[in-house]
Formats: structure tokens, C-alpha cells, sequence
């Protein structure tokens, strides 16, 4: 069976001045099964001194006539796949992504999640759309996989594909397993096709990981304080709240859990670089110039 968006290895059946027939069967049965069997590997894309009864790897899919064609070239993304594609053109019906073929696929409208612009790289799935033509979409959820070769604290880098206000930010690590920031995890705005490097925290059951873009309590600490430093410094030296303030507050004004911030605050105190009033914090150096 000869299977769109697919890479098969196939057999040359016959040689016509336009290319050469590849079918699975070296010997189709009869006239119209031969026909509904075989697939035009254009003149160009043949391989040198290939003969009938040579087998050759092709990827198939649909030329502009919709017919179906072999290629030797490598697509850069397959049936089921998830990948990251560079947008050609932005047209009445879609955006066509450059798949690494003669004929860039069409990301439909319906399909996306944000309108991308020409020279954008979007990540996308490849399926099969109603008409039986190759069609991407922005929804790569269902495509992502689920069988991450990373463990618990393993750093990652991936793509966002999703923000969800209840769960959080969907990320296609490598750009093709499936991974979640947690809402509790996201102490600033990230966008929609943002790069992340994050932390490996959990591999969850359903073997789709939860990850963090902050690093461990003790690593963190050193950076949260310094970020309070400057915060403080911003301010003239004073912070107009302390580590009394609601989480809210907290989270709105430095990116920080409480407990984040609290514990960075306390080294802080420590190296006696600040003095904590109920209501504020102040920097040591603003209360020697006094």
C-alpha cells in the first residue's frame, strides 16, 4: 500500500521518459491494480544507473495537480511529525511552510493557534486533512510524543506552543515530547513560540514531563537576591513592601514565589545588605548615606 506523508522503499516497476514507476510489488496484478499501484518518481530525483527491480527510499506526497508523486528529497517533517517550519508566504487560504520539498504544505487558518508571519518558524504537525491532502496544524498536542529519552532534573530546551490560564504553558521539548510549565511555575510572561531552557521536575505516568525555568532552591537563591538588590536599588534605595506583603504582590513586583523571595531576602540579611521594616526593606549602603 502506498502511504502519503510517508517515507517507503519502493521497486522500479518501468522507466517512461518522464522518470521511472516504483510499486511495493515488483509484479502488480493486472492492468488497473498495476496502475492504482504505482507512483511517478520524476526523471530528476532518479538515481543514477537505477534499473527495474532496484529498489528505492521515497518520501510520498501530493504535487500541485494532486497527484500523488515520490521524491527523493528529505521532508522536513512526516506523517504524525512535529517540527519546526519557516513560513514562505502568507496567502487568502493559509500560510504555506517550507517542508523541505518542491511544494511547501499548507497551514490552514482553522489550523493555527496565532497568525504567523512570512520568514516566522512555526512548530506544526503533519496529517491528513478531509480532501486526503497533506495539511499541517498549530494544535500539536495529540502529535507530541511521550517518550522523552530525559530524567529528573535534566536540563531541556524547548518551544511554547500554548499558554493555558488554568494549567500553565504547554512546551513541545526538541520540539517534538510533550512537557507543561505549571501555573505555579510561571513568575513571568512568556509568549506563544518562546525558546525556553528549563529543568526537568517530573517524569509524569503518562510519561509527558513537568518542567520548571527556574533552577534549583540553592542555585536560585544567589540570582533571586541579586534581582532584589536591583529591585531595591530602582527604588532609591528603599522597597516599598516587605516580605509581609501578599504572594500577589510579591509575584506582580519580582517574579518570585513568597517563599522564593523570602529566603532570598534572608541571605540578604544575612550579609547584612538590607535592614526589614514591617512595611519595607531597605538597602544598608541607603542607610549609611542618611
Amino acid at each position: 500500500m502506498l502511504e502519503l506523508g510517508k517515507n517507503q522503499i519502493l521497486t522500479v516497476v518501468r522507466k517512461t521518459d518522464h522518470g521511472v514507476y516504483l510499486a511495493e510489488d515488483a509484479n502488480p496484478a493486472g492492468d488497473r491494480a498495476k496502475r492504482e499501484s504505482e507512483v511517478l518518481l520524476p526523471k530528476k530525483y532518479v538515481p543514477e544507473g537505477a534499473g527495474i527491480g532496484d529498489s528505492i527510499e521515497v518520501f510520498l506526497y501530493k504535487d500541485s495537480s494532486d497527484r500523488l508523486i515520490a521524491t527523493t528529497q528529505t521532508p522536513k517533517i512526516r506523517l504524525h511529525e512535529t517540527a519546526l517550519l519557516k513560513v514562505k508566504a502568507v496567502g487568502r487560504i493559509g500560510a504555506f511552510l517550507d517542508a523541505g520539498l518542491e511544494k511547501d504544505f499548507l497551514l490552514p487558518y482553522a489550523e493555527m493557534t496565532k497568525r504567523p508571519e512570512e520568514g516566522e518558524e512555526c512548530l506544526t504537525a503533519l496529517y491528513i486533512d478531509k480532501s486526503g491532502r497533506l495539511a499541517l496544524t498549530m494544535r500539536v498536542y495529540e502529535y507530541l510524543r511521550t517518550d522523552a529519552p530525559y530524567h529528573k532534573n535534566d536540563d531541556v530546551t524547548g518551544i511554547v506552543y500554548e499558554i493555558n490560564e488554568r494549567f500553565g504553558a504547554f512546551v513541545a521539548v526538541d520540539c517534538r515530547y510533550s512537557a507543561l510549565i505549571p501555573k505555579n511555575e510561571l513568575f513571568e510572561d512568556i509568549p506563544v513560540n518562546a525558546i525556553v531552557h528549563a529543568r526537568v521536575t517530573q517524569v509524569r505516568e503518562d510519561g509527558r514531563l513537568s518542567l520548571s525555568i527556574r533552577d534549583k532552591a540553592y542555585k536560585q537563591m544567589d540570582a533571586d537576591a541579586e534581582r532584589i538588590m536591583a529591585l531595591i536599588e530602582s527604588y532609591d534605595g528603599v522597597l516599598p513592601f516587605s516580605d509581609k506583603a501578599s504572594p500577589e504582590t510579591i509575584r506582580r513586583e519580582t517574579g518570585m514565589s513568597k517563599n522564593e523571595f523570602k529566603r532570598a531576602v534572608g541571605r540578604l540579611y544575612k550579609e547584612r545588605r538590607i535592614l526589614i521594616d514591617k512595611e519595607m526593606i531597605r538597602s544598608a549602603e541607603q542607610i549609611g548615606s542618611e
